[in-house]
């Protein structure tokens, strides 16, 4: 790094900020206006820094891109998946950034049909987003959503594919998705609230009427729950679901009357969740009733919909959480989590026969994939671990063979499997609880204080990150690099407890298990503080926030990705996305003991004149989850208080939100940076 070159000065703008009684003064407050000129040289400023401070970088940058891009198979595409006569195909031609959709009639050596060529749509963009795609029952028209900005406000849009005709019907500030009635006119749709973003309300709008007519059918009034509407896979019903953190409640409508009424399911209740999927005159309910922690399987007659006449099918278990089911004609596919780990389990409607798929590695994950066919013997799903690619496979639940449709080529000639290891340890916590760890590194790879290692986590939402294979971590690998993820609580890794244990006013488990993993992994010499990096985005960027403010001396570098550092500041805002949907997340700061708690962790308020560790920041202007102002009153705030603000670096996408780049080449472009800062820091630039 270059101590010569000084980093942006940001004006301090006292705002007094008071809630019960406590008086915080925010000088950076007036950052959040991005159409103040002030604001957008600020931000520019920061990107000159960053590229006057990283420029000795930027070959190890061009040739990191080049070498992760090197592996990918460009001219690659998906396992077809066949829908009502018609087999659908995702594919990338060699030298694009997005994807063509397509599809063939009846036989994969029909002839290929486009939907849409995303490059061609996208030309003139610096971000585009195609999502959604929803082909109507009589395979002639297609709905999908449109997204310039990358706020994730989409524009519905209407093609017929007949014809290739785009309809002048368009629908703005949507979800990006629409649900076909059975009149191959009439959809339903997802409005967002313009400022918060929250889903509130569902439109039923008919093709070639006035959008401005559309007709609202369902207001979700409670600004703590937000709204979607899906079919179900019998297609008899469309669903009206409504959901909170703790809560959800869903309507039905038959198909073929889309005019008529919904009708509530099973009333919200406080703290209770279920999910419904329809099958054979039945509901079969996924739910947490009668406090089933870890969630257990029920059914009802679609004509008696009510709690109390669920009858139980799979019970509840304390050591197995019941996360998601897939009913086929002859089979029931539950997918379960136990000791961490996946499972799928098969279970034959007509014989009872039930049974496991067979996965053998210590660490890995695998998942159903789409299977909308419903009248099938045989299921796809997806299976991956560190060190072993994404296979999508189809197996036969009755003669219990299994064919691998496509395994993830990993170009360049390089890789092989055998060169690298993975392992699962676990690691006890302060408070005694054990903290799994999935790692990763290459067999020559030796473990010691000098070996550089990237603890990654999540640990929020009960999101679980699974210990999956990446290609572009394998610049990182062949470096001598360790990867390891901390399955943190907060996320649902070991069950629905791990995740109640990480959230609201238990949230410090979630920082202190990080910090605990990552003291273990210096006191048993699989690297030291001089080599061990953070990593964490958006909730995650939250954790790495807290670290640099709890154990900053534990790791040479940190970075945080649209970092959630405002905590408390955001959490008082109800006029930004995502606020009131998070109460029971995070607890509610009107509320004196969850406004006291908060104001315990959050980054920006518990900034100290500390030595810190070498940062890299990163947010995107158009970011609509955490806005981009928190982590630039955080930069501006730790340079303030810190003597080594040249080892803070910001990096702002002026282009991009939330989830970064939309080409796939891009995308590599943001991996190439981090990675840099993180070699670099080990002079391996």
């Amino acid at each position: 790094m270059k101590p010569t070159i000084l980093p942006p000065k940001v004006t301090k703008k006292p705002k007094e900020l008071m809630k019960h009684g406590d008086v915080r003064i925010d000088n950076y407050y007036w950052l959040n206006d991005k159409e103040n000129p002030e604001v957008l040289d600020y931000l520019n400023a920061e990107n000159d820094f960053f590229d006057k401070m990283t420029s000795h970088t930027k070959n190890m940058q061009k040739d990191l891109f080049e070498e992760m891009k090197s592996r990918i198979k460009e001219d690659d595409e998906s396992v077809p998946y066949l829908k009502k006569g018609y087999y659908y195909i995702t594919r990338y031609e060699k030298g694009n950034q997005y994807p063509i959709y397509s599809r063939k009639k009846e036989t994969l050596k029909a002839q290929e049909e486009i939907l849409f060529n995303v490059n061609k749509m996208a030309e003139g963009f610096s971000y585009y987003n195609l999502k959604g795609l929803s082909v109507s029952p009589n395979n002639k028209l297609v709905v999908y959503g449109i997204d310039t900005v990358s706020r994730r406000q989409y524009t519905l849009q209407f093609k017929n594919l007949e014809t290739g005709e785009v309809y002048s019907d368009k629908i703005e500030n949507t979800t990006g998705s629409a649900i076909w009635s059975s009149d191959n006119k009439t959809v339903f749709y997802t409005k967002q609230h313009s400022d918060t973003l929250r889903s509130e309300k569902i439109y039923r709008h008919e093709l070639g009427t006035d959008t401005s007519k559309d007709v609202e059918v369902y207001y979700e009034s409670d600004d703590t729950f937000g709204t979607f509407v899906y079919k179900t896979k019998s297609e008899k019903y469309i669903v009206i679901g409504s959901f909170s953190t703790v809560s959800t409640e869903y309507q039905i409508l038959e198909t073929d009357n889309p005019t008529g009424k919904f009708r509530v399911f099973q009333p919200r209740e406080r703290d209770l969740e279920y999910s419904i999927a329809h099958y054979n005159g039945d509901f079969f309910i996924l739910t947490n009733k009668d406090k089933a922690t870890n969630f257990k399987l029920m059914k009802t007659s679609e004509d008696a919909t009510l709690k109390e006449n669920w009858d139980e099918i799979i019970p509840h278990r304390e050591d197995v959480l019941l996360e998601d089911i897939s009913i086929f004609k002859r089979h029931l596919v539950l997918e379960e989590r136990s000791n961490g780990l996946n499972k799928i389990r098969i279970i034959n409607w007509a014989t009872k026969e039930d049974y496991y798929l067979p996965f053998e590695e210590e660490t890995y994950s695998a998942g159903v994939f789409f299977n909308p066919e419903f009248d099938t013997d045989t299921i796809r799903y997806a299976y991956n671990s560190m060190t072993t690619p994404s296979s999508v496979i189809d197996f036969n639940m009755n003669d219990r063979s299994k064919e691998i449709k496509k395994e993830q080529e990993v170009l360049g000639g390089k890789f092989k499997k055998k060169n690298y290891k993975s392992e699962r340890i676990w690691v006890i916590a302060r408070d005694g609880e054990k903290i799994p760890v999935s790692i990763v590194h290459r067999r020559d790879t030796e473990l010691n204080e000098n070996t550089p290692l990237l603890l990654y986590a999540y640990g929020s939402y009960g999101h679980t990150i699974d210990a999956s294979f990446s290609t572009t971590r394998l610049s990182l690998l062949d470096r001598g690099f360790v990867f390891a993820i901390a399955h943190v609580r907060g996320s649902e890794y070991l069950g629905r407890k791990w995740y109640e244990d990480g959230k609201l006013l238990k949230k410090m488990n979630t920082f202190n298990d990080f910090i605990d993993c990552s003291q273990f992994l210096i006191n048993n010499k699989y690297t030291s503080s001089d080599h061990l990096y953070g990593m964490g985005g958006s909730a995650g960027g939250l954790l790495m926030g807290v670290i640099v403010n709890e154990m900053p001396e534990l790791y040479n570098g940190i970075i945080a990705a649209v970092p959630f550092v405002d905590v408390i500041t955001t959490m008082l805002d109800d006029t930004i996305p995502l606020t009131t949907g998070e109460y029971d997340e995070w607890g509610n700061p009107n509320e004196e003991k969850y406004y006291n708690y908060i104001k315990s962790y959050s980054p920006y308020e518990n900034v100290k004149n500390i030595k810190l560790p070498k940062l890299m920041i990163t947010t995107g202007l158009h970011d609509s989850q955490v806005q981009y102002y928190e982590p630039a009153k955080w930069v501006a705030k730790l340079r303030e208080q810190s003597a080594n603000t040249n080892l803070i670096l910001f990096h702002i996408d002026m282009s991009t939100g939330h989830g970064g780049a939309s080409g796939r080449f891009d995308s590599l472009k943001e991996v190439a940076r981090e990675y840099s800062f993180l070699l670099d820091l080990e002079g391996k630039i």
